[in-house]
């Protein structure tokens, strides 16, 4: 994919960081289902890990500019967190290949989402000048998050496919190439 096609990817994935929420929340499904991590993961595996980095950051800090979500004190730990999944599912996506698309985009965002969740517990136990545990790291990052975590699961590799079917996006290279 040129560079040129990456960065509109990216630039519709930032927008998305910024409609998603607002479209979640009115609905009262923010919290569950974390649509902002969405596009970051999605930006990381379809456009590669310094593209998904920017979308992460950049991503959540115009949601934040323009419609407040997250809030101050959530952004200090989101904008590692969503960094990370960017950066992550992009490295992971380029290397692994186990013959199956499904299996390969599920194999980078399952490790993505866990790193991207202890970054974003361990910014949050900075922020709070350690008066964070466990316990609710895994009540917050994991419990709370399910709904969403799983609805990521399901939608991201069914729009990559979607968008690889359509040919929207080029087939994969082979690893070799």
């Amino acid at each position: 994919m040129s560079s040129v096609k990456r960065a509109a990817f990216t630039s519709v994935c930032i927008a998305l960081c910024v409609v998603l929420p607002l479209a979640f929340h009115v609905v009262g499904l923010g919290a569950a289902f974390s649509p902002l991590h969405i596009p970051a993961l999605f930006c990381g595996l379809l456009c590669g890990p310094w593209y998904g980095f920017f979308c992460g950051t950049a991503g959540v800090a115009i949601s934040w500019l323009t419609n407040g979500m997250p809030s101050a004190a959530q952004l200090v730990y989101m904008l590692p967190e969503l960094a990370v999944y960017g950066t992550v599912s992009g490295l992971l996506f380029r290397r692994i290949r186990t013959g199956s698309v499904t299996a390969d985009l599920l194999l980078s965002l399952v490790p993505a989402m866990l790193l991207g969740r202890i970054v974003g517990g361990l910014a949050r136990l900075v922020y709070l000048q350690g008066a964070y545990s466990l316990s609710l790291w895994f009540g917050a990052y994991v419990l709370t998050a399910l709904p969403g975590i799983l609805l990521h699961l399901i939608l991201i590799p069914t729009l990559y496919l979607l968008l690889k079917k359509i040919k929207v996006i080029p087939p994969r290279e082979s690893k070799g190439s």
